[in-house]
């Protein structure tokens, strides 16, 4: 059956009114839920609209106007009512991070559609493929914390919505049919667990390519991740949005001494250097008078150098997925990562009871694929 794509629904913004969805959605088997967020435009990003479609109807609720939605978690952490979301891991963190809201019984039709192993597993694609449906991804990265919403991102938010049910029909059909569906739960459960957790230590540690300096030019880096942060505070707005990581990596390298040096650095702006330039060579000084001792240092993991065994192993484990993920149309990733099949070569288990101790190895996987890698490990 083709679902109906809303293109205009209710705005809650009342708790009086949430109140009497949260009672439609009580008497539910099953509903849909997506979150639009700001991290594009803000420093902090936050939850900025929550959209619920039942089979028949669809709302959005406004967390800006209501500040507070305690009553939402009765429907959402409800076991006997399924929440049907997409790509599910970083809007469980997030209902948590924003509303201690926790989601129980969760069906994430991304997963199932990995599970089943169609290749394009994105919304939209799957929305076009199974019933002709074109989203309209126009508003993908708008300021969702600006109000009022337009009537045209209204019809976007509730698109996402609107069509998962039917979509997780099918889906849920096709798990149960190839006898997968126990897969996608387990999974499902361990992305309800997900939450987020608060970066600490030095910012250079979340600074993508820092890793590949050393001494005075990691201390350089760090002092322009801090004034870099500092503005991002001020103006409110994501550290990108003052100065590209890539550009203060750059800068790091080059440790300029003067305006006309820093003007040659690709990516800075004649505003940027208006705004930060003084505080930037600032920055530049004081990480090339700091004492030595007082050097950061980007910390390493150390691994030890897997045997000749483990990686004869690790080579037929892979050799063994590889046919695996063939037979079963599935992604070699969905039948076991590379990291799982490391851990399983370097700890070489002899019994299912060993193969149970190998970290993030799912049930589904060691019941399913069990005896196959002990007789991969064994051959």
């Amino acid at each position: 059956m083709t679902p109906h794509i809303q293109q205009n629904c209710e705005i809650i913004t009342s708790l009086t009114r949430l109140t009497d969805v949260v009672s439609i959605l009580n008497q539910q088997s099953e509903i849909a839920v997506d979150l639009e967020m700001d991290s594009l435009h803000h420093y902090r990003e936050k939850v900025c609209l929550i959209q619920v479609s039942t089979r028949s109807e669809s709302w959005l609720i406004d967390p800006l106007a209501l500040k507070r939605l305690s009553p939402l978690a009765e429907p959402l952490v409800n076991p006997h009512i399924r929440i049907v979301m997409h790509g599910a891991d970083y809007d469980i963190r997030s209902l948590h991070r924003d509303f201690g809201i926790e989601v129980n019984n969760l069906f994430d039709t991304m997963l199932a559609a990995r599970f089943l192993g169609i290749p394009e597993f994105g919304l939209a694609a799957l929305l076009k493929m199974r019933f002709g449906i074109e989203l309209n991804k126009k508003y993908q990265k708008a300021d969702w914390s600006r109000r009022p919403l337009t009537s045209e991102m209204c019809a976007y938010a509730v698109a996402d919505t609107s069509g998962l049910l039917s979509l997780y029909d099918q889906l849920s059909s096709e798990l149960i049919q190839k006898d997968r569906i126990q897969w996608l739960e387990e999974e499902c459960r361990l992305v309800c667990q997900a939450r987020v957790t608060e970066k600490s230590g030095p910012l250079f540690l979340a600074c993508k390519g820092a890793g590949k300096l050393k001494g005075r030019s990691l201390a350089v880096l760090e002092e322009l991740l801090y004034i870099r942060d500092q503005r991002a505070r001020e103006d409110d707005r994501p550290p990108f949005k003052i100065v590209s990581g890539e550009t203060l990596l750059e800068i790091a390298e080059k440790k300029p001494h003067c305006v006309a040096e820093l003007s040659g650095v690709k990516g800075m702006t004649p505003g940027q250097i208006a705004r930060l330039g003084d505080k930037i060579l600032a920055a530049v000084s004081r990480a090339l008078t700091a004492p030595e001792e007082m050097l950061p240092r980007f910390p390493r993991i150390v691994r030890s150098e897997p045997t000749d065994a483990a990686k004869e192993r690790l080579k037929r484990l892979k050799g063994w997925r590889e046919h695996k993920s063939s037979s079963q149309g599935l992604e070699p990733g969905v039948v076991a990562p590379n990291w799982l099949l490391e851990a399983v070569a370097d700890m070489n288990p002899t019994t299912m009871f060993a193969l149970g101790d190998v970290a993030g190895l799912r049930e589904w996987q060691k019941e399913l694929y069990g005896s196959e890698l002990l007789s991969t490990l064994a051959s």
